[in-house]
């Protein structure tokens, strides 16, 4: 039996929606356990448009896992490392990674279902076979895959304890004053707007990103974040709360800049790529660390702001 009880960041939220961020799975996962009469709101059943109060439990048991949404695609991911407990993959920009409304295909997991014939761990249910944590889908970089039930509860712990190191190489608009500096501020829902997220919003979580400034340009700078948390879409709504966005990025940005506009074919979205990753291994308990390099169109960005 899976339980959680909801915080004030979930109250007035319909029972779908709060679910699905309770439990860390989609919406459409969530109103399906509703519908089937298996998510239960204070011991009762509900409807999937109930509103939730802080401090309701949600309940639900887990139900017997099916053959998966996705299907397996013969599609082309970069393997890092890979062992028979997991898989350290590097996700490209504009690849989502599970299966969801408006992307039932071509995701990270139909690739890894063919690539690892279905020897991925089933904790996060039939839609995320194998994910222990996710990227966006126009964000680049190094995702952990769980092959093993007991590599993902270990690998998942290491991500809650907050040891599992995640660094991320960025390019923002405008240019920081300080050359280090750290952003603690809450995420969560934008109050405004459900779709976003926002900092230093009432009910927020706490979160807190570490940054780097690693190189300068004409109006941008290139930045180094190390993730201590990992809300949301933190380090894009941390930066754009300063007033830093990430380049590219259409939904927390200020809207676009000269330079943006002329190359948002090369782009596609924010400039931010999860290069470096780290963790102790759940099988034999030594530290490992990958660093990912950047990918092609991260490159081509940094040519054409160094000629200025």
């Amino acid at each position: 039996m899976k339980t959680a009880a909801a915080t004030r960041e979930h109250d007035g939220m319909r029972l779908d929606s709060a679910a699905s961020e309770l439990f860390s799975i989609t919406r459409n996962a969530a109103s399906k356990l509703i519908e089937d009469g298996v998510l239960m709101l204070n011991g009762a059943l509900a409807k999937k448009n109930a509103r939730v109060r802080e401090g309701d439990l949600l309940a639900y048991e887990q139900p017997e896992l099916k053959q998966p949404d996705a299907q397996p695609e013969d599609i082309p991911v970069r393997i890092v490392y890979e062992d028979e407990m997991l898989a350290v993959v590097d996700k490209p920009k504009g690849m989502v990674v599970h299966p969801a409304p408006g992307n039932y295909s071509g995701t990270l997991v139909s690739a890894l279902l063919y690539r690892m014939k279905g020897e991925l761990s089933g904790i996060n249910g039939v839609e995320r076979p194998g994910i222990v944590h996710r990227i966006d889908k126009d964000t680049s970089g190094l995702l952990i895959v769980a092959k093993t039930d007991e590599a993902h509860v270990k690998l998942a712990a290491q991500i809650k304890e907050h040891s599992f190191m995640r660094r991320y190489d960025g390019i923002v608009v405008g240019c920081p004053r300080q050359e280090r500096g750290e952003i603690d501020r809450t995420v969560g829902r934008n109050p405004r707007d459900r779709k976003k997220m926002a900092a230093g919003v009432a009910g927020g979580r706490q979160a807190l990103t570490e940054y780097e400034v690693t190189e300068r340009y004409d109006g941008f700078s290139r930045m180094l974040f190390t993730l201590h948390t990992g809300r949301t879409h933190q380090i894009r709504v941390h930066m754009s709360s300063i007033g830093h966005p990430l380049m590219g990025d259409t939904v927390y940005g200020g809207g676009a800049t000269s330079f943006e506009k002329k190359h948002a074919d090369i782009l596609h979205g924010q400039c931010l790529h999860a290069r470096y990753i780290g963790f102790v291994h759940p099988g034999d308990g030594k530290y490992m660390e990958f660093d990912a390099g950047v990918p092609d169109y991260f490159e081509k960005i940094v040519s054409l702001l160094r000629r200025g």
